[in-house]
C-alpha cells in the first residue's frame, strides 16, 4: 500500500469512528476532518513521515469523547432544535423537514383511519391476525419514500405484505385452536423484516445496512415505549379531570384516541429516530450496559434454581415462557452492544462479561430444550411446543456461534469485525423462520 494511501486509510478509519458519536454531525466531521488535514499536511512539510504526522495531529486534536462533549455543550440549543425544529436547506421551494414532516402525519392518518375501519367491520379474531397489516405497510411506505428506492424495490416491498394478507385470511383456521393466535404473534415479527428492507433502501445484502436496521430497531422500540407511557399518562389524567365534571369520555379515548394513537407512534416514533440520527446519543446501547450485568445475575440465579428442580419435566409451563422472552432479551442485549462498539478498539471488560451473558444464556437455551423435548416425550408435540422448539434452536446456533466468535475475540485471535458480520448474517433466519411459523405451521396442525 502506498504511503498516501495508508494516510487515506487511517484518515477513513478516523472519521468512522467520529461519525459514531452522535452529538457531531456529517457537516461537523467534514469540518473537523479538513483541520485534521490541515495539521497532518503542515507536520509532513516539517519533515515528519506521514504515518508520524497523522498520530500527532489526531493527539493534538485531542480525544474525541471530549470533543464530542464540549460540542454537545455548547451547541446543545441547536442540536435540541436540530432534532425536529430547524428547517434544513429548501428544495423545490420547500424545506425538506417540513416535507418529510407532512409525509409522516398523513401516513399516520391513513394507518389510523385503516385500523378504526378494522375495529368496526372485523371481529376480534380476524383483527388480531390482521393488526399488524393496518400499520406496517404504510411504515414501510415512509421508509421507501425517504430512501427513494427503485420501482423494482417498491415491487418487491408489496409482496411480503400481499403473502401475509393472502395467508392471515384464507387459511381454514380453527377458532378454538393455538395456530391462529400462533400466526397472529409471529405475523408482526415476520412483516418488521419487510420494514426493514424497505428502512436499508433495499441493500439487505449489506451487513452495514443490516447492522443500521438494527440499531433502529432499538431506538424505535425505545422511543415507542416512551410515547405509550406518556400517551397513557396523558389519557389517565385527562379521563380524571373530565370525570371530576360528571363528564364521561372514556368512549372517546377507546373509539379515537386509542386507534390514532396507536397507529400514529408506530410511524411517529420511527420519524423521530430518524431525526434524531447524527444529534443526540442513542439510548439503547446505553441501556444495554446497565441491564447486561443485571441480566447475568438473573441467568445464573436462574440456573442454580433450574439445579435444583429434580426433573425439568416438572417445569411450569408459564416459566418456559418467560424465559424464551428472557432469551430474546438477551438476543437484544448482545446486538446493540455491539452496534455500538468501536470495532477497532481492543477487548475490555465489558466484552469478556457479555461472553459470561452469552455463556449463560447458552445454558438456559439447554435446560429450556431439554424441558421442551421431554414435554414432549411425555405429552407429545402441539403447535405451541414446536414453535418453542423450533425457536430455540434457532437461537441455540447463534448462541453457540457468538461464543465461539467472542472467545476468539477476547483472547485477540480474531478480531471484533467478525463478531458484527455473523449477527448481521443471522439477522435473516429470524424473519424466515418467523415466516415459516406462519405459512408451513398451521397446514401441518391442520389448522388446529
Amino acid at each position: 500500500m502506498s504511503t498516501e494511501a495508508e494516510l487515506e486509510s487511517q484518515i477513513g478509519q478516523w472519521r468512522g469512528y467520529v461519525q459514531r458519536h452522535r452529538a457531531i454531525s456529517a457537516a461537523d466531521v467534514a469540518e473537523m476532518e479538513d483541520h485534521l488535514r490541515e495539521q497532518v499536511s503542515d507536520l509532513t512539510g516539517a519533515g515528519l513521515a506521514s504515518d508520524e504526522a497523522f498520530l500527532v495531529a489526531v493527539k493534538r486534536m485531542g480525544s474525541v469523547d471530549s470533543i464530542s462533549r464540549e460540542f454537545a455543550r455548547e451547541h446543545s440549543d441547536r442540536l435540541w432544535k436540530q432534532l425536529v425544529l430547524l428547517p434544513a436547506e429548501p428544495e423545490g421551494g420547500v424545506a425538506r423537514p417540513r416535507r418529510e414532516l407532512i409525509v409522516v402525519l398523513a401516513l399516520a392518518v391513513v394507518a389510523a383511519l385503516t385500523l378504526k375501519l378494522g375495529l368496526s367491520v372485523l371481529d376480534d379474531a380476524v383483527l388480531a391476525r390482521n393488526i399488524s397489516l393496518f400499520v406496517l405497510p404504510f411504515l414501510a411506505g415512509y421508509f421507501a419514500w425517504k430512501r427513494q428506492v427503485s420501482p423494482r424495490v417498491a415491487a418487491a416491498l408489496l409482496v411480503p405484505f400481499a403473502l401475509a394478507a393472502i395467508v392471515l385470511n384464507v387459511y381454514p383456521f380453527d377458532p378454538d385452536g393455538s395456530t391462529e393466535i400462533i400466526a397472529a404473534i409471529h405475523a408482526p415479527i415476520a412483516l418488521w423484516f419487510a420494514v426493514g428492507v424497505a428502512y436499508v433502501g433495499g441493500e439487505w445484502r449489506s451487513d452495514q445496512r443490516r447492522m443500521d436496521f438494527i440499531r433502529f430497531t432499538g431506538e424505535w422500540v425505545v422511543y415507542l415505549t416512551l410515547l405509550a407511557f406518556g400517551g397513557g399518562v396523558l389519557m389517565g389524567l385527562t379521563v380524571n379531570a373530565f370525570a371530576t365534571l360528571d363528564v364521561d369520555i372514556e368512549w372517546v379515548i377507546g373509539d379515537w384516541v386509542l386507534p390514532f394513537g396507536v397507529a400514529g407512534a408506530v410511524i411517529v416514533a420511527a420519524w423521530l429516530v430518524e431525526a434524531k440520527q447524527n444529534v443526540v446519543e442513542n439510548i439503547a446501547p446505553v441501556l444495554t450496559r446497565v441491564f447486561t450485568p443485571l441480566t447475568v445475575v438473573m441467568l445464573l440465579a436462574l440456573l442454580v434454581a433450574f439445579a435444583t428442580n429434580r426433573s425439568v419435566i416438572d417445569v411450569d409451563r408459564n416459566l418456559l415462557i418467560l424465559m424464551d422472552v428472557i432469551l430474546v432479551l438477551v438476543l437484544g442485549l448482545l446486538l446493540y452492544a455491539i452496534s455500538a462498539r468501536d470495532p477497532l478498539a481492543p477487548p475490555d471488560t465489558f466484552d469478556r462479561l457479555q461472553l459470561v451473558l452469552v455463556i449463560s444464556a447458552l445454558a438456559v437455551d439447554v435446560v429450556m430444550l431439554a424441558a421442551m423435548a421431554s414435554r414432549i416425550v411425555e405429552f407429545g408435540f402441539t403447535p405451541n411446543k414446536a414453535v418453542a422448539l423450533g425457536m430455540n434452536l434457532v437461537l441455540l446456533v447463534n448462541l453457540v456461534w457468538s461464543i465461539r466468535l467472542g472467545f476468539g475475540f477476547v483472547r485477540g485471535k480474531r478480531g471484533f469485525a467478525d463478531v458484527e458480520r455473523w449477527q448481521t448474517q443471522y439477522l435473516p433466519v429470524y424473519g424466515a423462520w418467523a415466516a415459516a411459523v406462519i405459512v408451513v405451521l398451521p397446514p401441518v396442525f391442520d389448522f388446529a
